[in-house]
């Protein structure tokens, strides 16, 4: 398979090539008190967006603030030369623990233009567990929220909101030094960002990657689905996850909006109410927003909708299309910068079932025993550890992702499963994929995990946790008729649960769930 040209290296920062086409149009579009206003972060304050004509779902009174590309450039550019005041040199890494915010990519923008390596720390990690994250791949310092984290030990904290203002300040006496304060300049194959896996299988792994590799993934994905000025991405994915930093990158590239919705904000009033034209969901957000008339006008104004997290239910798919929604679907991970394959706009309703083609500068390939593999200008570079940067990639260049699958006549990429997810039981080999497929299938089920549980006779056994529309588990009795007729009888789950209440994150963790998985039949929903 031949690779798509390369990319052209950026000989500026790509924010100030931004500025020159489009320098008027939104980069940041949030509701109001996001940011800090005023003259000293913005002269002149924020301005203030007005419900464009009485039709709009926003109530008159209500208003959006933007910030423009022309303004994040200097903004961000602010940021940088305070960043170099406080000492930090290229380089150096730097981790961002913040809340979601338009706060957040302009402090990420600033960080790599000042040429540091962003560190993005997921808000769900134990306040307790940051610094020995951070302190094995040499970060030592951490911009944050105001109190977060209160016991960072051997950390040097950066708040955040006083960066912001210290950066945007026109009138202070720091202002000359920051003015004076020299940028490195930009290099986009310097290294960028480390970004940490979900740990779906174990610990989290630090990824190191390029800007480069960043930016060759947002062009290759918005040639499949191109963004331009005037189109807003709603952010409903996090930005310490590879897939909400993609979405920075290809609104940067295509001069699209980065949109925030406020706090606790439903989903269909941020879509309705910040106008957003495109959306990024998993399957559970997909399946709430049809279940309400004001979530299916929302998806039925957006032009796309990237479905990811996990396999969708083909009811899901087919109930969605018959709604109205732009669906699309894809496959990546945090090692190729987001998206490999994805399916196009215009693609027929059966190719959603697959996770598409692969996109611009990257190459995918199937093993004779099934592992997929990928290679292209989005790679990593590899994992850091405490002794160094381990490399990934075999001697043709090829990263091994530890995932199952095939193309079909169609050339589009079928993702089957696992290596490291297979248990043996009696002797057989279980692929949990596999069986999730199935179950996906059953009328009323949303989601699902199969995971193995310890069995005397056996080894183990499947066991499978299932979300449904009603939250009510089906009968046992009829899940497993309805099994027994697509799977061979020991690949057929010995028990039914209900999905857990505690938080699984983007990505279920399959081995929290299979210690989760009772193992006293009087504590089963189905023994």
């Amino acid at each position: 398979m031949p690779c798509a040209r390369r990319t052209r290296p950026a000989a500026r920062f790509p924010l100030e090539i931004r500025v020159a086409r489009t320098p008027e149009s939104p980069a940041l579009i949030f509701r109001p008190g996001m940011l800090p206003r005023g003259e000293s972060l913005f002269p002149g304050g924020v301005p203030a967006l007005r419900a464009p004509d009485e039709t709009d779902p926003l109530p008159a009174s209500d208003r959006l603030e933007t910030v423009t590309f022309r303004e994040l450039d200097r903004l961000t550019l602010a940021i940088a030369r305070s960043f170099a005041a406080h000492g930090i040199a290229a380089g150096e890494r730097v981790g961002l623990l913040l809340r979601s915010g338009p706060a957040y990519p302009a402090l990420l923008l600033g960080l790599l233009r000042a040429g540091a390596v962003a560190v993005p720390v997921s808000t769900r990690v134990p306040e307790t567990a940051v610094p020995p994250l951070l302190h094995r791949i040499g970060c030592r310092r951490l911009v944050a929220d105001r109190g977060e984290p209160g016991a960072a030990a051997g950390l040097t904290i950066i708040d955040s909101s006083e960066l912001l203002l210290e950066a945007g300040s026109q009138r202070s006496a720091a202002a000359a030094a920051l003015e004076g304060a020299r940028l490195p300049p930009f290099d986009p194959g310097a290294d960028a960002t480390v970004v940490f896996t979900s740990g779906s299988t174990g610990a989290p792994k630090a990824a190191l990657h390029s800007f480069e590799s960043h930016w060759a993934s947002a062009v290759g994905a918005n040639r499949n689905l191109p963004l331009r000025p005037g189109d807003r991405w709603l952010l409903t994915l996090p930005l310490w996850h590879v897939g909400g930093l993609a979405i920075v990158f290809r609104c940067l590239h295509g001069g699209a909006a980065i949109a925030f919705a406020g706090e606790k904000e439903p989903l269909a009033d941020a879509i309705a109410g910040l106008r957003a034209t495109h959306v990024s969901l998993v399957p559970t957000q997909l399946y709430r927003l049809l279940r309400e008339p004001r979530g299916r006008a929302a998806l039925r104004g957006l032009k796309a909708v990237l479905l990811g997290g996990g396999p969708a239910a083909p009811v899901l798919i087919e109930e969605a299309l018959q709604a109205g929604t732009r669906l699309l679907t894809s496959y990546g991970s945090t090692e190729t910068a987001s998206q490999a394959t994805a399916t196009a706009p215009g693609d027929p309703p059966e190719a959603l079932n697959t996770a598409g083609r692969p996109l611009a500068f990257r190459q995918v390939a199937i093993t004779a025993d099934g592992e997929i593999l990928v290679r292209g200008r989005t790679l990593f570079r590899g994992y850091l550890e405490e002794s160094g940067t381990r490399a990934a990639r075999d001697p043709a260049g090829w990263f091994h992702t530890g995932d199952l699958g095939h193309f079909d006549a169609d050339g589009r990429l079928n993702v089957t499963g696992r290596r490291d997810t297979m248990f043996i039981s009696g002797g057989e080999n279980i692929h949990p994929e596999e069986i999730e497929r199935e179950i996906l299938r059953f009328p009323g089920v949303l989601e699902t995990i199969v995971v193995p549980v310890p069995d005397a006779e056996f080894g183990a056994r499947p066991a499978a946790f299932l979300r449904t529309v009603d939250e009510h588990l089906p009968a046992a009795a009829d899940l497993e008729r309805f099994l027994r007729q697509r799977l061979p009888g020991f690949k057929v789950p010995v028990r039914y649960l209900a999905w857990p209440t505690v938080k699984v994150g983007l990505k279920p963790d399959r081995r929290a769930l299979a210690a989760l998985a009772p193992t006293d039949p009087e504590t089963l929903i189905y023994p």
